[in-house]
């Protein structure tokens, strides 16, 4: 006997994918070529085929994910808008000193900084909701994580177009330095996290995943203002390479993924501990965290496997070959390793609970020392980003 899940699937695929599409899919898509188009008219000209290949394969990404996760629709336009205001009213870097917008708001040091705040605001707001179960305070919470992730983005877009007025012809995408990468990954790590709290319908374990966000919240504000990390240095020859926005934010996406896994890990641990707690009573259930562990080092572990590859290409076209055994090269295996064992047990032995749960946040670590620790302890050829 057909079910209505069978019935609705035969009818979507004599309709076709395109027929199915509703007014506000249509809108996206058209809202994407436009951004496209607009982009192409602006920077067209400096690019070469392979970032041209990069933009269209992007463009595209951004039509589906806006397809299957609507929310992100009004992220997109809302990132886009600002920062095309921005760019419109930052001709030069005097600029961003004498324009009440970019000054207060929309240069790449005023939105980071609005997104450290309210990421930490965030946290605390999620821990409130959990505690006084007040669903305002939950959507609060979530509202500004929303605005957290924007302004990391926007920060991060407007922060290349600084790069090109600091250096004509030179500037380069912000992926290059901790400091850019801890924006990336906090945005990242919020937006795979906001998704699942759309997906499972719970914001129980927001303060959790927050709590990681925020330490790189902290980090980033002690390098900015210890290090001076904010402001915008020349590439090194190094990283001149088109490989680089491809390996990195594809690296990041598996960071943020792992960096949410761990922290449901953590929910899972203290629920587990805590059986009778009222508070703890409050997060979802085991299944449900063990499924968004699941899922999310799913996730982490295939766009890792793919940066992994496009960071052999890269070494091979930069160094002559595609693996030196080089210590960031191999801790990645390391981390590629321990996740495949991660999810070869949960396949084959039906592994769950507590063990795979400690393992999640030990994994954490192990690849938090692939990407922080081996730039401080040990040298190599990827010894260009320590503090």
């Amino acid at each position: 006997m057909a079910t209505p899940n069978d019935v609705l699937n035969a009818d979507y695929e004599r309709q076709g994918f395109l027929s199915s599409l509703k007014p506000f899919d249509w809108v996206w898509m058209v809202a994407c070529v436009v951004g496209y188009l607009g982009v192409l008219s602006v920077y067209g000209p400096a690019m070469d085929r392979y970032e041209h290949a990069i933009l269209v394969g992007t463009v595209i990404s951004l039509m589906w994910l806006g397809w299957y996760w609507k929310p992100i629709r009004v992220y997109g336009l809302a990132v886009a808008a600002s920062t095309t205001l921005a760019l419109f009213i930052y001709p030069d870097m005097a600029a961003g000193e004498e324009r009440f917008l970019l000054k207060y708001l929309l240069s790449s040091q005023s939105a980071t900084m609005w997104m450290c705040a309210l990421f930490i605001g965030a946290t605390v707001a999620y821990f409130a909701a959990l505690l006084s179960r007040s669903a305002f305070v939950g959507k609060t919470a979530a509202g500004m994580t929303w605005c957290a992730a924007a302004f990391g983005l926007i920060g991060l877009l407007v922060r290349w177009h600084e790069s090109y007025l600091l250096w004509p012809g030179h500037g380069y995408i912000p992926v290059a330095n901790l400091y850019e990468v801890f924006i990336q990954f906090a945005v990242v790590t919020a937006l795979l996290y906001l998704y699942y709290e759309e997906r499972y319908r719970t914001r129980a374990l927001g303060g959790f995943v927050m709590l990681v966000i925020s330490s790189a919240v902290i980090f980033l504000l002690w390098y900015h203002f210890d290090r001076q990390a904010h402001e915008i240095e020349p590439l090194i020859p190094a990283l001149q390479s088109w490989w680089m926005k491809l390996h990195v934010p594809t690296n990041f996406v598996a960071y943020g993924a792992f960096a949410v896994a761990a922290m449901v890990a953590v929910a899972y641990l203290f629920k587990l501990n805590n059986p009778e707690g009222n508070i703890l009573g409050r997060l979802p259930s085991f299944e449900q965290m063990d499924d968004v562990m699941y899922k999310t080092i799913a996730l982490g572990f295939a766009f890792f496997t793919l940066a992994t590859i496009l960071g052999a290409l890269w070494a091979a076209e930069a160094w002559g070959g595609y693996w030196s055994w080089d210590p960031k090269e191999t801790w990645a295996l390391i981390v590629w390793l321990n996740y495949a064992a991660w999810l070869h047990l949960r396949f084959t032995k039906g592994w769950r609970g507590a063990p795979m749960a400690w393992w999640a946040i030990i994994g954490l670590f192990v690849t938090l020392f692939a990407f922080l620790g081996v730039n401080l302890f040990l040298s190599g050829l990827h010894s260009y980003g320590a503090l």
